[in-house]
């Protein structure tokens, strides 16, 4: 029999007859109100849905009770308040619980960043990054509950596809990267948000190596193009970049008390990576002597970060930290420096595992994990650093120009006195030149 509809009364109830197979009667004025009539008896039942962003979740029914047992109005009133709670989320049966999949953007992320972050000691570059990513182009989304992208993968395809015409295919899968990682953070403590991770869904844009490093037949000419610089202090972090392979947010972030001129080393205590990726720079005569230049121009520049910060600027960390250049004026900076620093290293000879070890990367193969790193800093990987930085300082253009040979061997200690809480003595940086 088919499903009847009208106002349930007890009269109405009462009337109805049983028939060959069990069938419900609705009521015209509750939706989700029912009766369902057997053979033998009249149960008060109530049936409700829970939608959520525009996606029905579950179906849920309630027994309310044998008409007879109780009176229809009680039924109705019974049927009010299980539809209700349906209606919020809360399955029959279950105790009442926090909204499953409350927690927002906003919360995962500040958990994220503080809870395994920050704990594990990752970079404030790394960090930075991530929080570029969540509060400008994630930022409509902070205040939203996280399960809201879980069942709607659509929104994250939308938004890699805006980001990607907006801001370049780079920028997009990397913050699509971050999003992606804050969310697998977020459900390991709410295990409701859905299981499939949004960012899974999304058509990642193809990424290429940037291949803008130099080789042995450029460096001449980028060295003129630096050497043409207003800012003497620059100039030496620039060259730096280059003659040490490092990062520039790791560079420009070393303080005194990370330069050991004697042993030969910078120590770069929060690279990539975090705290447990801390290494040390071997240096060569070169790059001491850059680092004297750039000790003596940061204390006539800065008199007071310059007695801190190799590369001290007046900025609110008191240090550099903007480097980029006008690639009309140096067309060669950053990363570009880093790229070209392996370049000359394979061009002079210096083995995979060496460049691996000099660039703090991670050691490929078993074997390699056996090597210890310390032991080779000091004499070996030192006479490679040296080699590439012989490779820069002898270079054919360098030869044929005095001026530019004169600064790049040049290594006056005057203006630079005693530092002694740093360890930087002027004894010192003479002897180590």
């Amino acid at each position: 029999m088919a499903d009847q509809r009208e106002i349930l009364t007890d009269k109405s109830i009462a009337r109805l007859s049983a028939g060959e197979k069990q069938y419900k009667v609705r009521d015209s004025e509750l939706p989700g109100f029912f009766v369902l009539v057997g053979k033998r008896r009249k149960t008060f039942m109530a049936q409700g849905e829970f939608w959520r962003d525009g996606v029905r979740e579950f179906t849920a029914q309630v027994k309310l009770g044998e008409f007879g047992d109780i009176t229809t109005r009680q039924a109705r009133a019974g049927a009010k308040e299980a539809l209700g709670s349906i209606a919020k989320g809360q399955r029959p049966g279950e105790a009442p619980t926090i909204s499953r999949g409350s927690i927002t953007l906003r919360q995962a992320w500040e958990r994220y960043r503080d809870a395994h972050m920050e704990r594990k000691g990752r970079s404030s570059g790394t960090i930075g990054n991530y929080q570029d990513h969540m509060e400008r182009l994630f930022k409509d989304w902070l205040d939203n509950p996280l399960a809201r992208l879980g069942r709607q993968p659509n929104l994250v395809i939308e938004r890699h596809d805006k980001i990607t015409k907006e801001n370049g295919p780079y920028i997009a899968n990397g913050a699509l990267r971050s999003l992606r990682a804050v969310y697998n953070h977020a459900r390991k403590g709410n295990p409701n948000l859905p299981a499939a991770n949004p960012v899974s869904a999304i058509d990642w844009n193809k990424e290429h190596r940037r291949n803008t490093g130099m080789g042995p037949n450029d460096i001449g000419v980028w060295l003129n193009e630096l050497r043409a610089l207003d800012n003497p202090l620059r100039r030496e972090f620039h060259l730096l970049t280059l003659l040490s392979g490092s990062r520039p947010t790791a560079l420009k972030a070393v303080r005194f008390e990370h330069i050991d001129l004697r042993g030969r080393l910078i120590h770069i205590p929060k690279p990539k990576g975090g705290e447990e990726k801390a290494f040390d720079i071997p240096l060569s005569r070169p790059m001491v002597r850059c680092i004297i230049r750039a000790i003596r121009w940061g204390r006539i520049m800065y008199p007071e970060g310059g007695y801190s910060w190799l590369f001290p600027a007046d900025s609110e960390q008191g240090h550099l930290v903007e480097h980029k250049e006008d690639r009309n004026v140096l067309p060669k900076w950053g990363n570009d420096l880093r790229q070209s620093y392996r370049t000359l290293a394979q061009a002079v000879g210096v083995s995979e595992l060496d460049i691996h070890l000099l660039m703090n990367h991670s050691l490929p193969g078993v074997n390699a994990g056996y090597i210890t790193r310390d032991r080779l800093l000091r004499d070996h990987l030192r006479q490679q650093q040296q080699r590439i930085s012989d490779l820069v300082v002898n270079a054919l253009e360098v030869r044929g120009d005095t001026s530019l040979a004169r600064w790049l061997r040049s290594a006056s200690i005057a203006g630079i006195a005693d530092h002694t809480e740093a360890g930087v003595k002027s004894e010192t940086i003479s002897a180590a030149a």
